[in-house]
């Protein structure tokens, strides 16, 4: 196949343009709000701290879609930075609550203008009227994701009681 080809093939790949799009977005934002050292995931964890205080890594997850692992990682991380700190939660001894730190309140306050402006910038490529398209759009395949995590936390919920039976 002939480079034009292959060119043309991706380029009505929607994956691919997909793809190419939070490339765009992940540019974007290095170049403005990475300075200040934080990754965008980073990022996406201190706001969804501080919009949901005291809420448990697990349901951090689920509010984030970031996978478990990754999260933790991004705690631990952000708690060595001094951007967050974890506790017991009273609710539920086995889980970790998180909250911002007044450093990491001042570092998210600092990034929140630039990151801002990244979402403007890269609507702003679309019209006004097609805005609103592409956001439902973008919802809707968000959605469809959920409805992934939603059953993948389902069939994983009967072999954490099958655990807990079998360590009893």
């Amino acid at each position: 196949m002939s480079t034009s080809k292959e060119a043309k093939q991706f380029a009505r790949s929607f994956s691919h343009l997909l793809k190419r799009a939070v490339q765009y977005s992940v540019h974007l934002y290095m170049n403005e709000v990475g300075k200040s050292g934080l990754t965008h995931r980073q990022f996406t964890v201190l706001s969804a701290v501080d919009s949901f205080e005291g809420k448990s890594q697990t349901e951090l997850v689920k509010i984030t879609g970031i996978d478990r692992s990754t999260l933790a990682d991004l705690v631990s991380r952000l708690m060595a930075q001094g951007y967050l700190q974890r506790k017991r939660s009273k609710e539920d001894q086995r889980a970790n609550t998180v909250r911002l730190t007044p450093v990491g309140k001042k570092m998210l306050k600092a990034s929140q203008t630039g990151a801002e402006d990244i979402d403007r910038q890269l609507l702003s490529v679309f019209s006004a009227t097609d805005r609103r398209t592409v956001m439902d759009c973008l919802s809707a395949l968000a959605s469809e994701m959920d409805k992934i995590d939603e059953v993948t936390a389902e069939e994983a919920a009967p072999k954490v009681k099958l655990k807990r039976k079998l360590a009893v």
